[in-house]
């Protein structure tokens, strides 16, 4: 063969870059498809020799389409050590309890009446209960304990000033669906921000942040705990997913500047970056207050897609959640195995520790 008729045989006709573009008819379709072949013929080809085609055949494993070999792939993610990526290796997804159910996003309106806060929200949980939500999410600081020993439902119950001894915390409460209390998030950074003319605002004036990331198992999966400020930290959301996390939930209450440029980036990133969903929920907009709430409670898939959200004012925001789509997507798009363990590390400090005292 010659020089001429190998550049054939390993270029297509055509010289562009074909793209089938991907289409989500529902968050449940199963109907996405991303392809993208770049052609050999991009490649230029006029100072190569045969012999260099060779061994470039060899080297990378071209088969006669134009296309990387499954072998060769597997040799190139294997000398990336994608398994060393994450310290202690990554937990892999497990099978969840349940694989499709209904969330419930409670985007309250609050008052600075707090007996009527909270009497409004078992009103609220009871509709949305009443509606087939299992998992239920209230907003950031809407400041009210609640029951929920009459529901089969799992509460992710916003979050509320939590005091212990002389520090106060920014908490979360996850109870399950016998009404005890499962888990205990406390906000972990602390919203300190200045933007001149725009938005000044120290939460580490009254607030302590808490110390640990906060992951727990319940009747409708494992659930990775943030709360507002924690969603811009990545690696936060990481460390949820190589513990083996479905979802994310994050009560939020993003401000009138932050909100419109970040809240459902921040949420759609987090989701793509993990390859899981992610849910928010803040309050309803009051614009009399002293702190205006963006609003805008939002339920994202696992490849950025937003599936449900609402606008500024009160609402139930119910969506269907299906587990099975993680891994079709991770299936689609397998970046997880594709990381560079040889390159970089991110460290579960928290999870490291346990394993040297056991």
């Amino acid at each position: 063969m010659d020089a001429a008729a190998a550049i054939k045989m390993l270029s297509p006709p055509s010289h562009q870059i074909h793209r089938t573009h991907s289409l989500i008819s529902s968050p449940c379709s199963s109907c996405f498809s991303s392809e993208i072949r770049f052609h050999s013929s991009l490649l230029s080809f006029t100072n190569l020799d045969i012999r260099s085609i060779s061994i470039c055949r060899r080297t990378i494993d071209i088969n006669s389409s134009g296309a990387i070999s499954s072998v060769a792939m597997a040799r190139m993610e294997s000398s990336f050590k994608p398994e060393e990526a994450r310290i202690p290796a990554a937990i892999p997804l497990s099978i969840p309890p349940i694989t499709k159910f209904k969330i419930a996003l409670c985007q309250l309106s609050v008052t600075a009446d707090k007996e009527l806060n909270i009497a409004h929200a078992r009103q609220v949980i009871e509709e949305a209960a009443g509606k087939g939500a299992q998992l239920i999410l209230l907003p950031e600081i809407w400041n009210s304990p609640y029951s929920n020993d009459s529901f089969p439902i799992t509460i992710v119950g916003g979050s509320i000033p939590d005091r212990s001894g002389d520090r106060l915390y920014n908490a979360c409460c996850v109870f399950g669906t016998d009404g005890k209390l499962k888990a205990k998030h406390r906000k972990i950074h602390l919203f300190d921000i200045d933007i001149p003319g725009q938005m000044t605002f120290k939460e580490s004036k009254t607030l302590t942040a808490g110390e640990t990331p906060t992951i727990v198992d319940t009747d409708v999966g494992r659930i990775g705990i943030g709360i507002c400020y924690d969603i811009r930290f990545q690696e936060l959301a990481a460390i949820y997913a190589a513990r083996g996390a479905h979802l994310l939930c994050y009560p939020g209450a993003f401000n009138m500047t932050t909100g419109p440029l970040h809240w459902e980036l921040l949420q759609r990133a987090r989701a793509a970056d993990c390859q899981l969903y992610v849910a928010t929920c803040s309050p309803a907009r009051d614009t009399g207050s002293t702190y205006v709430a963006w609003g805008h409670s939002t339920l994202v898939g696992p490849f950025g897609e937003v599936l449900a959200t609402t606008e500024h004012d009160e609402a139930i925001v119910i969506s269907e959640i299906d587990y099975s789509i993680i891994e079709q997507r991770r299936t689609y798009l397998p970046f997880q195995r594709q990381r560079r363990g040889d390159l970089y590390q991110l460290v579960d400090i928290q999870r490291l520790n346990s394993t040297r005292t056991t």
